[in-house]
């Protein structure tokens, strides 16, 4: 651990505070010193104040980040500016510490700040994006209140879910989590809160429902933003009460549970379109944690396919390796499945491969990356305007997206469910993209009536 503050008295103050609490520490009066320190010692936790002398909070955290990228950076400024504490959160510190601050407070923030460093490899997060989540989560793991992940489908809000139940006071009760847009609205009621004997036509028997199993411990509603509105209400009288109802009874149950929330979809957006209860919206968003897109978080994109490779060759004999070009496709690639497609891409290569080698073709991803449109030219040897170059850039993702997906469904003889399994989404984002693609008149039908004859 590296401590960098321009006074030599402070500086030391905090390193007998910090080698008290069993930390190891050592205690620099300049940025300079700080990032030859961190160089030394790249796994080393850099906690740098904002009066340092030689350069400034923001260039110390940049300076680090670009030195070693994975590094884990802390920043103290003082109480009245907020605001710089923002900034240097942006720029890629995991946390900051407002000043003056009690000892202790340090010695908490940094066993906070080392404790996510040690568990965040169960979670492959090595951008400084994913660790900021983490030590937000991690924050709201010490407290009861609700969460709500926001994210695009296939970041991984389920993983961090449970992330903040396995650090919360809950961990040892029981992680139940229920899918609102995977269950029928007739049925979602009845699953929610439980029912008796009787209740309903086909109630052979009393059925506790997903809050009463977690009791003790943490629900996640998954997809909330597609939960019908008749049961918002019911949902968000649960939610006030603490109590639930089964259906066909009068007996409240009493609930001890800690409830978080998942959706890619905009709730403030369906609430303006009153499609999402704004009460309700109130009483989820809480504690809001947002999932970075994998193309938002390049860094975690080859430790995750490291990841998945060695998830999917177990026993095999033979060592799988990405080639250099694979490497560069992985990162070029924006990822609209995020982690989900990258798992299926693996899976998918591991499968195609011919040597112990993964390969670009192996990889089987679509053929044109941002990278490669930014540097089209025109004939005369000028390159395009920015303006021409996005739409180019849009239309050309666009067209590569409808012909993979294509490919993919014509592979799976036109079977929805398992083309949005091997494509990383839901069969419902599936459905949408197959509509959306038939109002640009593409003939998707066709494809599926020649796979079945080819068959």
């Amino acid at each position: 651990m590296i401590f960098a503050h321009p006074c030599l008295e402070q500086s030391l103050q905090a390193q007998r505070t910090l080698e008290k609490a069993g930390f190891t520490c050592l205690s620099v009066t300049t940025g300079f010193d700080a990032l030859i320190r961190l160089n030394a010692a790249p796994d080393a936790i850099l906690i740098a104040s904002s009066e340092l002398q030689d350069m400034s909070l923001l260039q110390v955290i940049e300076k680090s980040k670009h030195l070693t990228p994975h590094s884990t950076s802390i920043a103290i400024v003082d109480y009245v500016d907020n605001q710089l504490a923002s900034e240097a959160m942006r720029m890629g510190a995991s946390d900051y510490l407002l000043q003056p601050y009690q000892p202790q407070q340090l010695v908490d923030l940094v066993k906070r700040v080392s404790s996510v460093r040690r568990t965040s490899s169960s979670l492959v997060a090595s951008s400084w994006r994913s660790q900021q989540v983490l030590q937000l989560a991690h924050r709201a793991a010490q407290t009861d209140a609700t969460v709500l992940i926001t994210g695009e489908s296939g970041t991984g809000k389920e993983v961090l879910a449970q992330y903040v139940h396995q650090h919360s006071f809950r961990s040892q009760g029981p992680f139940v989590a229920i899918n609102c847009a995977a269950i029928p609205e007739s049925m979602l009621e009845a699953v929610l809160f439980g029912y008796v004997k009787g209740a309903f036509t086909g109630a052979a028997s009393a059925q506790a429902g997903k809050f009463e199993e977690a009791n003790g411990g943490t629900l996640l509603l998954d997809e909330i933003g597609e939960m019908p509105m008749a049961v918002q209400a019911k949902l968000l009288r649960v939610l006030q009460e603490r109590q639930v109802e089964r259906l066909g009874s009068h007996k409240l149950i009493d609930l001890d549970i800690r409830i978080i929330a998942a959706t890619n979809v905009d709730l403030q957006q369906a609430v303006a379109a009153r499609q999402f209860r704004q009460d309700l919206y109130y009483r989820l968003d809480v504690l809001p944690l947002q999932w970075p897109p994998l193309r938002e978080r390049k860094e975690d994109i080859l430790p995750l396919a490291e990841h998945f490779i060695g998830k999917y060759n177990q026993g095999c004999t033979e060592t799988c390796r990405l080639t250099a070009e694979a490497q560069q496709a992985l990162i070029a690639y924006d990822w609209v499945g995020n982690i989900r497609e990258l798992e299926n891409t693996i899976q998918r290569a591991l499968v195609m491969r011919h040597s112990t080698w993964i390969t670009p073709q192996d990889l089987m991803l679509p053929t044109h990356t941002s990278s490669q449109i930014a540097s089209i030219q025109t004939p005369s040897g000028h390159s395009l305007m920015e303006s021409e170059v996005q739409v180019g850039l849009k239309n050309t993702k666009k067209h590569a997206e409808n012909q993979f997906i294509l490919d993919t469904l014509a592979k799976f003889n036109g079977r929805r469910n398992l083309t949005a399994e091997a494509l990383g989404i839901t069969t419902r984002a599936l459905r949408y993209k197959l509509a959306a693609m038939r109002e640009q008149g593409i003939d998707v039908d066709s494809v599926t009536q020649y796979s079945h004859s080819a068959a």
